[in-house]
């Protein structure tokens, strides 16, 4: 194949298989992206439970909680972060989990990594084939079948802050059926010891406020996972619920006891494929998919005894005259949220031009919000319109304010999009990968994102790719509707974010043993949505067309095969990411990281796993006087014992084996920023039959 007398499965691994880039099975190093895939065995390797644990592993990827939406994590890839962060679009199974009013995943989102097969992470913009929200990347979770998981397994796990997980899995084939059911349940109470020192409350009055206190991060979370494949047909059922969780630092990050954070995703899916049903040549695949989410978030924004602005129209720092009002056993808001979103979608693969392989698709999406909202404050309360002396006491009695008066009226849009795709070996080692789609939106109009992607074998050991993408951000329901909160506001003059991003990759294998990847990129954002203070104090915040970006950077990978027991993976990531307009460089996300582990199989069956993490040089937004983010280094180790007694295997894990003070950016109210966990060991037991 390479005119060498080495074949190409001594080179590439035959597991590095990548669906997301184009839509159909193609190896990593001739994919017409920057990619990444983990595998089952390498998530148990790492010892990860979550998929957030596995996505810091991937060069240029940062995991940090939202300085807005309470404990919410955000992914930055490239720079490219705000307070929500909606930029890198998350699919399980080719199905997006976006949801329409952030525009990001759902809030609070903690998947297990139990019934993950592999994870595909695309670097650089998607939005060619994945349509929005395929901006900064894109996260495709690929979950195991019946025949891969072929038996029974179940588990358990636990550890430090009093944390419980354990799950059961059963897959195989049954008169035809492809069957694969997983059931995960966790519990945790948290780490008390991840203190803040400061809260929005300390700036109004210390006396009241409950800082320094622990940030709420208590969970309890089930998922369920089910598939059915027969003959053409697949069926697929994922669910989530999270429970009894803390506020983290609250909505308005402000301490308060009362916080009770509850939310359910559902996504369904059946698809169809067929190889022969028109032409030969041509295969068809459709898709009908649901996605519905709730979210009942039962938040105390300040705690008893408050003493804050209340407008005439009843809101928290209102524009309008106010008076001060003493909130005897706290500020309390009870928003409640309904997602559903449907989505038809056709795509068909033609193989009938000669070193061609064309790819149509089109569909329909319909998204819908709906809201209700329980509150002792605001519009639709009694302290709406009411002339009251200063400091008048309100108690927590809740009011059901009505649709008008809730934090966001009703809202729904939708959308139809074609595209097209062609892969063209045009010469020998040389195929030119061509995809543009159109989008066109029921409340802000069309879009049209094309892609380029020049992939060369140079030789058997040695590909080469230039890519050229563009991608788009619609404005979410909360950017453009949210109205009546105390902490941010929308904006319905907003614009769509736009990305374009230039990339060159050498992928270089110079040995069976050692594999490294070099990518180098630019690119230029226009319009780049944020919440911005409407004054100095930051207590409210209007989302905003904030700036426009650009950056550059490199991501360096290698992975080397010591012996066949020892194996060495790790990657660099640099990035230079600055207002286009005043060089200032993008605060809060990491300009450099590098993770790195050890795999080692020191004796049959036993296995050890060594991973460091590094963060570096976060800079502060213009304007905040607190000291730069401290770097952090972070080392976790895992041991596993496989094959006891054919059925059973254990493993013992330690994070952040050190006790690193690891912090991540906060708004200024909490001055020194996110206490992330400390040291944590969790042992594991888990049968197989």
């Amino acid at each position: 194949m390479f005119s060498s007398p080495y074949s190409e499965e001594m080179y590439y691994r035959t597991d590095r298989l990548l669906l997301t880039a184009t839509g159909s099975l193609k190896p990593v190093h001739r994919a017409p992206s920057v990619a990444s895939v983990i595998t089952a065995a390498e998530i148990e390797k790492l010892g990860a439970t979550t998929l957030d644990e596995v996505l810091e592993t991937i060069p240029g990827l940062h995991v940090s909680p939202s300085t807005v939406v309470a404990g919410t994590p955000v992914y930055s890839i490239r720079g490219i972060l705000t307070a929500l962060n909606p930029h890198v679009l998350l699919l399980i199974n080719g199905v997006r989990t976006n949801v329409a009013y952030y525009g990001g995943r759902p809030s609070f989102l903690r998947i297990p990594v139990t019934a993950i097969s592999r994870i595909e992470v695309i670097r650089g913009p998607g939005s060619a084939l994945h349509g929005a929200d395929a901006f900064a990347g894109t996260v495709n979770v690929i979950t195991k079948d019946g025949q891969e998981i072929d038996g029974t397994h179940a588990g358990a796990r636990y550890g430090s802050f009093d944390s419980f997980d354990t799950w059961l899995q059963h897959g195989g084939t049954y008169d035809g059926w492809d069957v694969s059911l997983t059931l995960d349940y966790q519990k945790s109470d948290g780490d008390k010891d991840r203190v803040i020192d400061t809260d929005l409350q300390t700036l109004f009055d210390p006396n009241v406020s409950l800082a320094p206190g622990p940030l709420g991060t208590n969970y309890e979370i089930a998922n369920i996972h089910l598939g059915l494949i027969r003959d053409d047909w697949t069926f697929r059922l994922w669910g989530w619920e999270k429970n009894n969780s803390g506020g983290y630092a609250g909505a308005t990050q402000v301490l308060a006891p009362g916080n009770n954070l509850n939310s359910r995703q559902l996504i369904t899916e059946l698809e169809y494929s067929n190889k022969d049903l028109l032409n030969r040549d041509l295969e068809i695949n459709g898709r009908l998919s649901f996605l519905y989410g709730y979210e009942d978030a039962f938040t105390e924004l300040f705690p008893a005894g408050a003493i804050l602005p209340i407008g005439t129209d009843g809101n928290l720092f209102s524009a309008v005259p106010w008076r001060p009002m003493i909130f005897s056993d706290g500020v309390f808001g009870n928003p409640q949220k309904t997602d559903k979103h449907y989505a038809i979608d056709l795509f068909g693969n033609y193989q009938g031009i000669a070193s061609h392989a064309l790819r149509l698709g089109t569909g329909l999406q319909f998204f819908e919000e709906d809201t209700d909202e329980y509150k002792n404050f605001g519009p639709g309360t009694p302290l709406e319109g009411l002339v009251l002396p200063a400091f008048s006491v309100v108690d927590g009695t809740l009011t059901h304010v009505s649709p008008a008066d809730a934090y966001m009226s009703k809202q729904d849009r939708h959308l139809w999009y074609v595209s097209l795709q062609d892969e063209w070996a045009f010469a020998k080692n040389w195929e030119l990968t061509a995809g543009v789609r159109y989008d066109r939106y029921s409340d802000f109009g069309n879009t049209i994102n094309p892609r380029l992607a020049l992939v060369w074998e140079a030789r058997y050991d040695l590909v080469t790719k230039l890519l050229y993408g563009q991608a788009f951000r619609p404005p979410s329901f909360n950017d453009l509707y949210t109205q009546n909160n105390p902490i941010n506001r929308g904006n319905k003059s907003l614009d769509p974010e736009t990305i374009k991003v230039l990339e060159l990759v050498f992928d270089y294998q110079p040995t069976a043993n050692l594999h490294t990847v070099l990518n180098l990129y630019q690119y230029k954002i226009n319009d780049l949505i944020d919440l911005v203070a409407d004054d100095p104090a930051g207590s409210m915040k209007t989302a905003q067309n904030a700036k426009d970006q650009e950056g550059r950077g490199f991501e360096l990978e290698a992975q080397w095969d010591i012996t066949d027991t020892l194996r060495l993976q790790g990657n660099f990531a640099l990035q230079r990411s600055r207002d286009s307009l005043t060089k200032a460089l993008v605060s809060d996300a990491p300009t450099k990281q590098v993770s790195a582990n050890l795999q080692w199989n020191f004796l049959p069956d036993w296995y050890a796993t060594g991973l460091v993490t590094w963060v570096s040089d976060r800079k502060r937004a213009v304007g905040d006087a607190r000291k730069e983010i401290d770097d952090y280094t972070k080392t976790d180790l895992v041991l596993r014992r496989k094959n006891i007694a054919h059925y059973w295997e254990v493993a013992v894990a330690a994070r952040n084996l050190f006790n690193e003070d690891i912090r991540e950016p906060s708004a200024s109210a909490i001055h020194n920023d996110f206490p992330m966990e400390g040291r944590s060991i969790w042992g594991e037991l888990r049968f197989s039959y």
